[in-house]
C-alpha cells in the first residue's frame, strides 16, 4: 500500500518527519526550528575574513536558504527569529563566534528573516523539485538578505550604497554561485530519494 500524499497536498521536506516519533507536532516543528537555528550557527563558525570589508565569507546565507527550503515558511521564519534573538541577546554563534546587535552585518541577520519565509514559501509550492527551480529560490532568497544588508551596511557605516555594494556584495557573488549549483544538487536529489521511499503517487 502507498504511503503517498495526494499531489494535491504540496509539502517540503521536514513535513515529512513524523510527528509520532516527537509525541506529536508541536514538539517535532520545535526540534526543527531548534535545529535549523543550531545548524546556522554553527555554519556561520565557518568564516574567511576578507580585506577591506567587515562582512567575512560564511556558510550562513547557505544555511539560512537551505533550512528555509526545508522548513517551510513559518518554521524557517521562527527558525532564524530564534538565531537572531538569541544571537542578540548574547549567545555566541554569529560569524566569528559574536552576538549582540552592534556590528555593521546586522542588517544581513535580519535579511535571513524575509530570505528563510520566501524559500519557505516557494518551496512549498514545489519550486526546490528541480535544479532550475531552486536556483531561482536560492537566488531570490539571496536577493533578500542583500537588499537588508548592503542597506544597513551603508547607513551603519555612513557610505553610499554604491560604496556598501562594492565591500558587501561584489566579492560574495562568486562563492553565492558556488552555493546555489550545491543546492541544485542537493535539494532536487533529496526528493528524488523521498519519492523512491514513497512510491508511486496515487
Amino acid at each position: 500500500m502507498s504511503t503517498a500524499l495526494p499531489s494535491s497536498h504540496p509539502i517540503v521536506l521536514a513535513d515529512l518527519v513524523p510527528a509520532q516519533a516527537f509525541r506529536g507536532a508541536l514538539v517535532r516543528d520545535a526540534v526543527l526550528v531548534g535545529g535549523a537555528a543550531g545548524f546556522v550557527g554553527l555554519a556561520a563558525q565557518l568564516s574567511i575574513p576578507i580585506a577591506g570589508s567587515p562582512v567575512p565569507v560564511t556558510g550562513q546565507t547557505f544555511a539560512v536558504l537551505l533550512a528555509g527550503t526545508a522548513l517551510g515558511a513559518w518554521r524557517g521564519l521562527a527558525a532564524m527569529a530564534l538565531y537572531l534573538a538569541a544571537g542578540a541577546a548574547g549567545m555566541p554563534w554569529f560569524a566569528e563566534g559574536t552576538s549582540g546587535t552592534g556590528m555593521p552585518t546586522f542588517g544581513y541577520l535580519v535579511g535571513f528573516l524575509g530570505a528563510a519565509a520566501l524559500a519557505g514559501a516557494l518551496a512549498r509550492r514545489g519550486a526546490d523539485r528541480g535544479a532550475l527551480r531552486t536556483a531561482g529560490v536560492m537566488l531570490l532568497g539571496n536577493a533578500v538578505i542583500y537588499a537588508a544588508g548592503v542597506s544597513y551596511l551603508a547607513h551603519d557605516l555612513g557610505i553610499s550604497l554604491s560604496k556598501a555594494y562594492d565591500i558587501g556584495m561584489r566579492d560574495y557573488l562568486l562563492g553565492d554561485a558556488l552555493k546555489i549549483a550545491l543546492a541544485m544538487g542537493l535539494l532536487p536529489t533529496a526528493w528524488k530519494v523521498v519519492d523512491r521511499v514513497r512510491g508511486p503517487r496515487g
